[in-house]
């Protein structure tokens, strides 16, 4: 099985820490590594650096190299620009279509944290063969929900179709995305629904059918793409034709139309979190709920459920009688906020552009 893992995001929420020119993914986050770093290694020694591909924007090629040099350079799968996530998995089809058409290949995102590492490379296993046994199938592996979270899509799934080695498959029903306070509490509550966090195995051969039924425009252009895949015109063909494609996510594409009986669902506890801010970064790596989380130099003192980052050498933070605090200190910007404020820093990071401190963006 091949693993492609995207690592083109630039992380807003994560400001002053990830900017346009360093985002999340290539920031030194957990254990003094990055998050792609950690999204590879987790991988090991299930997949080989030849059998991992990081699908990127153009401007990361350097910042992928110098922290994957065990990674193939023809592995690293470049954008020319950003174009949603919908183009962004056509295009990473297109590439694998020519090279392994028919080989199982996982979608994963190199910006979240997976606690369970064991646990997530059985679950891979599992989805290789069933994808070897049945390859015009998708097979969609899920995080059970902690809370009643609204900010992340849900999959509703039905009976029990198959059991390997332990791990439980169920029929696919729906996707639900960013439901409202009271659907979101019933989802929780019931015993068929379950968080979807972007992360399937299939063929590239069955999601190229998807791409060719349900986005004719998008196809079009992505065939072209495909013609010239591993040839000496493509860099040129890409160049010129990606950057015409509409935005569209993948929801809107694909999995909103796809048919419910040619996918399955895996849905375990992973330990699974999304680092897209800072909040979430503090619920995945807290002990509990009143505890901190700190990096860097950092003295706390009667102080409570608070996350205080300090990358700034020679300098130390010290609070006191903090609470539902959030402190990152940069070489160039020093944010303090409260962690229900978080959602206010995307807001003012796009205020900034085209300003006199679109430097800090």
């Amino acid at each position: 099985m091949k693993a492609v893992i995207f690592a083109g995001g630039t992380g807003k929420r994560l400001w002053p820490l990830s900017r346009k020119k360093s985002p999340k993914q290539f920031i030194k986050i957990i254990n003094n590594q990055t998050m792609l770093q950690v999204c590879v290694r987790r991988l090991y020694p299930q997949f080989t650096p030849q059998d991992i591909f990081v699908s990127t924007g153009k401007r990361y090629k350097s910042d992928v190299r110098h922290q994957l040099p065990e990674i193939p350079f023809s592995n690293i799968l470049m954008e020319p620009e950003m174009r949603d996530v919908g183009p962004a998995v056509g295009l990473v089809t297109a590439i694998m279509l020519k090279r392994f058409p028919d080989e199982p290949m996982s979608i994963l995102w190199g910006d979240h944290l997976v606690k369970n590492d064991k646990a997530f490379r059985k679950i891979l296993k599992n989805t290789e063969e069933i994808i070897r046994n049945d390859p015009n199938k998708i097979v969609f592996i899920a995080q059970k929900p902690r809370f009643a979270s609204q900010n992340l899509g849900w999959i509703e799934y039905g009976e029990k179709v198959e059991v390997v080695d332990l791990v439980d498959t169920y029929s696919f029903k729906s996707f639900k995305y960013q439901p409202d306070e009271k659907t979101a509490l019933s989802f929780f509550k019931s015993e068929n629904h379950t968080w979807n966090i972007g992360y399937f195995v299939t063929t590239p051969k069955f999601l190229w059918e998807q791409y060719r039924q349900f986005c004719p425009d998008l196809f079009k252009k992505l065939e072209k793409i495909y013609d010239a895949c591993d040839t000496e015109q493509f860099e040129d063909v890409l160049n010129s034709i990606y950057p015409t494609i509409e935005k569209i996510s993948f929801d809107n594409a694909i999995l909103e139309k796809l048919d419910p009986k040619s996918a399955y669902v895996i849905s375990e506890d992973l330990g699974w979190s999304d680092i897209g801010a800072w909040e979430a970064l503090k619920e995945a790596l807290e002990t509990s709920r009143e505890s901190n989380v700190t990096s860097g130099s950092v003295l706390l003192e009667d102080s409570e459920d608070s996350l205080v980052y300090n990358y700034e050498d020679g300098k130390t933070i010290v609070g006191i009688d903090l609470e539902d605090h959030l402190i990152v200190n940069t070489r160039d910007v020093l944010l303090i906020t409260k962690k229900t404020s978080v959602p206010k820093i995307k807001t003012f990071v796009e205020s900034l552009k085209d300003g006199p401190h679109e430097d800090l963006t």
